[in-house]
């Protein structure tokens, strides 16, 4: 049975991986980093091809824009306009926080793969925001660079869209909660429009994802994913 069990809990992982991806995502984001006495904000455009491509190219503010992260396969650059220099982020960098947000090099640019650097167990079914969730361990496989000791997950039973995700440092401290709410049709599927990411020991500090607009499954040659193309996005 515990081969089937693991099975099927990839399965879960996958199915709300794919549908917050696609084949390809063309995304138009808004990111709020929001702290006790101030906040602040940026928008983003990201573009994703499956699990090895990503590129995300700040729009504004002004002080932050041209400003572009790369995934290829297993390496991420960042081009930095101001210095016009391109910098290869090493994996221990993944764990760094992105711009100073809540989330992690690793949480943006995604170069860990949720389905395959993990080993998944179902752990029970519970609910969570009212709705019927599977409720999943993540342990990170020896050979990813990943900080966690472990993730649990909850994924929505009916539309398999991830809810909610505990974050635990190496010593089995919660770190960080991730919850996903405000599910909407856009670009023609179900998604969670809008992620918050809160530190456990920092209170009155969070950082919120909101997706204005995403298109999905529309062709994206790889070409695209290249470093010369970062200083020319527009």
């Amino acid at each position: 049975m515990q081969l089937q069990q693991d099975l099927s809990a990839k399965e879960i992982v996958k199915k709300a991986d794919d549908n917050m991806r696609g084949k390809t995502s063309q995304a138009d984001i808004t990111i709020k980093i929001i702290r006790p006495t101030w906040s602040r904000e940026m928008n983003m455009k990201a573009w994703t091809k499956g699990d090895d491509y990503s590129m995300i190219l700040v729009t504004s503010p002004a002080k932050e824009k041209g400003t572009v992260f790369l995934k290829r396969i297993k390496e991420v650059w960042n081009w930095i306009p101001s210095i016009e220099r391109n910098i290869k982020l090493p994996p221990s960098m993944m764990s760094q926080s992105w711009m100073g947000t809540d989330f992690t090099n690793d949480d943006l640019v995604k170069e860990a793969s949720s389905v395959s650097d993990y080993d998944h167990k179902l752990l029970r079914n519970e609910t969570v925001f009212n709705k019927d969730c599977y409720k999943i361990e993540m342990i990170p496989k020896p050979s990813a660079a990943i900080v966690w000791e472990k993730v649990i997950v909850w994924i929505d039973s009916e539309d398999f869209l991830q809810l909610k995700a505990e974050f635990y440092d190496e010593d089995g401290e919660l770190v960080n909660i991730m919850n996903s709410s405000e599910v909407k049709e856009i670009g023609g599927r179900k998604i969670t429009s809008k992620i918050e990411m809160f530190p456990v020991d920092k209170e009155g500090n969070s950082t919120v994802i909101i997706y204005n607009d995403i298109t999905f499954d529309k062709p994206i040659n790889d070409n695209f994913f290249v470093t010369r193309n970062m200083k020319q996005l527009k």
